[in-house]
């Protein structure tokens, strides 16, 4: 089989590789959307085991980090590894109305799913109010 080689194609393949495209991220695509009192994180992390999946919360920073090893021996020789390996890590910065301690976590055929609450104290609620005149609450 002949190839021809073009050093330019083989940047610009590493570049979106590493950095990724608008239409393709580079690793660990994710998704994010709010079901009623709570927020939801879909990672994809395709060929990565659970035991190979590691999430800390820090303050308010969720670290999701994910090692894919290498799939070839020593002795192969490869045709095509356009499939990245190695450790990947992305952050997420929470704000303060979400629930930290609360944080919920899946892994379900290659798809990390993280389930955030709101936080108490950031969920709307009724004040009571006082009636000056006659001295009992109302509500409003």
């Amino acid at each position: 089989m002949l190839m021809r080689t073009d050093p330019f194609r083989e940047l610009d393949r590493l570049t979106q590789q590493v950095f990724g495209t608008a239409t393709r991220p580079a690793v660990m695509p994710m998704d994010a959307w709010r079901e009623g009192d709570k927020f939801v994180v879909e990672f994809d992390l395709p060929g990565i085991k659970v035991e190979d999946v590691d999430l800390d919360v820090e303050r308010n920073v969720l670290t999701v980090k994910a090692e894919r090893p290498g799939s070839h021996g020593t002795d192969t020789e490869m045709i095509a590894a356009e499939r990245p390996h190695g450790v990947f890590s992305r952050q997420l910065f929470l704000g303060d109305n979400l629930d930290t301690d609360r944080v919920q976590a899946e892994y379900d055929a290659g798809v990390l799913r993280l389930t955030i609450p709101v936080a108490e104290k950031a969920k709307p609620r009724k004040i009571k109010i006082a009636n000056n005149a006659k001295g009992q609450a109302i509500n409003s």
